[in-house]
């Protein structure tokens, strides 16, 4: 039981560093989720605050997770490939649960892309480097990072059965898969309605604003 606690804990109190929260408030004195599609989280940092900072808030998201992981693996002294890697995959599900529902900010956080990446990166680097290329292509191809990101929660599913990570794991990668659905579902439906922003319309809005 206290193994299970200091997974859950460590990874929902690194997941509520929610740094676009943190920065913009800190440095720019608003709140992030005021701005552009209303949450705390890099793509939207990128979209309402510009790349500096958007890209900035995606690498500490990115080292908050990866942080959080290795902790778990000094602790308990585990490896991805041993049958207890479950406690880094509860210690991920809280990173994603801390960031997308921190306590402080009323439950209402980002959507988690950039958090997710961390934590396979933390898992093993090699998944990181696939996951990278994964919502890369798809966001260029599809011209949308909501459909990135749930090409990268699908990969968190799909390498958790394929490399035999026992039963609860993949339970944790799916749950983490129906929590990025439930939380793009405005995304989805604006998508349909095309009115959802493209990565080609930040592009170009941010070219003329150069």
């Amino acid at each position: 039981m206290k193994s299970y606690l200091i997974a859950i804990i460590i990874g929902y109190l690194f997941g509520c560093l929610q740094w676009s929260y943190i920065l913009s408030k800190t440095f720019l004195n608003v709140d992030i989720r005021t701005l552009g599609a209303g949450n705390a989280g890099a793509s939207n940092t990128v979209i309402s605050l510009g790349w500096k900072w958007g890209v900035l808030v995606g690498i500490l998201d990115i080292l908050k997770a990866i942080i959080s992981i290795f902790i778990i693996k000094y602790l308990f002294k585990i490896s991805f490939i041993e049958e207890n890697s479950f406690f880094l995959y509860l210690n991920g599900l809280f990173v994603i649960l801390g960031h997308d529902f921190p306590f402080f900010m009323n439950f209402k956080g980002g959507k988690g892309a950039a958090s997710l990446l961390g934590i396979l990166i933390g898992l093993n680097y090699k998944l990181g480097i696939l996951g990278f290329f994964v919502i890369l292509i798809i966001t260029i191809l599809a011209n949308y990072i909501a459909l990135g990101t749930l090409g990268l929660n699908i990969l968190l599913v799909l390498s958790a059965i394929y490399l035999n990570m026992g039963l609860n794991s993949i339970i944790i990668s799916l749950i983490i898969l129906f929590i990025g659905i439930y939380l793009h579902i405005p995304n989805i439906q604006r998508i349909l309605n095309k009115t959802e922003k493209g990565l080609r319309d930040v592009l170009k809005k941010k070219a003329q604003n150069i």
